[in-house]
């Protein structure tokens, strides 16, 4: 199964997610803001990184925007996983470089869904 990094300062949010996958049989790896979410993908290069916007610190399009320029980490997909259900904001999130984008609260299925979408 798949190594999935959820970048969310949110425990409660991070202890839904990690509970749907793990079920799943996926393991799962924590970041709580998008500067270590960046450092995380860099050491661990999960399969798929699930990741939150509104944080302290770099934000998550930010993060994103690092993550998929970068040489090491550009081939991992990256779901946005927010709530911000904008349509200018899943505009600016795609042009970041993610392949999908979820609003919270999350749907398992939609979630397992997209993940296959995305090639995990």
């Amino acid at each position: 199964m798949a190594k999935v990094l959820i970048v969310d300062d949110s425990p409660t949010e991070t202890y839904k997610l990690t509970g749907m996958l793990e079920k799943n049989g996926h393991s799962v790896i924590t970041a709580t803001n998008g500067e270590e979410g960046v450092a995380t993908a860099k050491a661990e290069l999960p399969d798929v990184i699930l990741m939150d916007i509104v944080m302290p610190g770099l934000n998550g399009f930010q993060a994103t925007r690092q993550l998929t320029k970068a040489a090491e980490t550009g081939h991992i997909p990256v779901i946005i996983v927010t709530t911000k259900d904008q349509e200018t904001d899943r505009v600016w999130g795609m042009r970041q470089g993610a392949k999908a984008y979820l609003t919270k609260p999350i749907d398992e299925k939609e979630l397992f869904s997209t993940m296959e979408k995305v090639g995990v």
